[in-house]
């Protein structure tokens, strides 16, 4: 029997965009890390998300990610913050 995690993800701006929803509730396996949780992004959402995803920055639990092969615990809080424009 396999073990999943899940991660509730909150996506901001132009990744709202590109994902079509404000948030929700991913499964992963156990011992994914954030790169992981892109790809499964990426692959639940399309190409345009895709894109997103490889300019923006991530805040795992409230703190930034500089590694993205961080491990993820079940139950944690995955925002996505694509470059914003403006002044």
């Amino acid at each position: 029997m396999s073990v999943e995690l899940t991660v509730s993800v909150r996506y901001f701006a132009g990744a709202r965009a590109a994902s079509g929803v404000n948030q929700e509730s991913v499964a992963v396996p156990a011992g994914s890390t954030v790169q992981d949780m892109l790809v499964t992004l990426g692959a639940r959402h399309g190409d345009e998300l895709s894109r997103v995803l490889t300019a923006s920055s991530f805040l795992l639990d409230g703190v930034a990610v500089r590694d993205r092969s961080v491990s993820i615990t079940n139950g944690a809080e995955l925002d996505v913050l694509p470059p914003f424009a403006g002044g």
